[in-house]
């Protein structure tokens, strides 16, 4: 089972990715971003609001207990604007960690998966590892991306996050 401050450590190290992430795609041309590089989600910009869009979902779920439902398409077209809505998408993520508290980790929570009807019982806990898990494995994509455009991030693991010792 997951704890507090599991979340915390991944919320952390989801707003340093991103803050990486973003500060190289900051680099890059309009035309680069939005090029269609054969990806799941065709480009950087779209998978970076893929990314961002699911976080808002589960976001809502987790603070609000509403229904799953990912949005279809680019929620910004402008590049500023995706910045500034991850930016805060960061903060509400990191803001919600440091509340979460182990009942709530552990309770039930039922589902149907619409590609197959069953239904289905995890644990909010389970929730949270797929959100951070999705977070990871969709800017890992971006990362490959980035690389064939020419650009290496540097460092994404998870132990580089840790702030060091003052």
């Amino acid at each position: 089972m997951i704890t507090s401050r599991y979340c915390t450590t991944m919320a952390d190290h989801n707003s340093w990715m991103n803050a990486k992430m973003y500060a190289l795609c900051a680099t890059l041309s309009d035309i680069d971003r939005k090029k269609d590089q054969r990806a799941f989600f065709h480009s950087i910009h779209s998978t970076l609001n893929h990314i961002l869009s699911c976080d808002l979902m589960f976001l809502a779920n987790f603070k609000e207990n509403t229904v799953f439902a990912e949005s279809e398409g680019d929620l910004y077209e402008d590049f500023s604007e995706l910045s500034k809505n991850r930016r805060i998408a960061d903060a509400k993520i990191s803001q919600w960690a440091k509340s979460v508290q182990l009942d709530w980790l552990e309770a039930a929570s039922e589902y149907t998966h619409f590609e197959d009807g069953v239904a289905r019982t995890v644990t909010q806990g389970f929730w949270v590892v797929h959100m951070f898990n999705h977070q990871t494995h969709h800017r890992g994509q971006i990362t490959t991306l980035l690389t064939q455009l020419g650009h290496d991030i540097g460092s994404t693991d998870l132990h580089m996050s840790v702030p060091l010792p003052s």
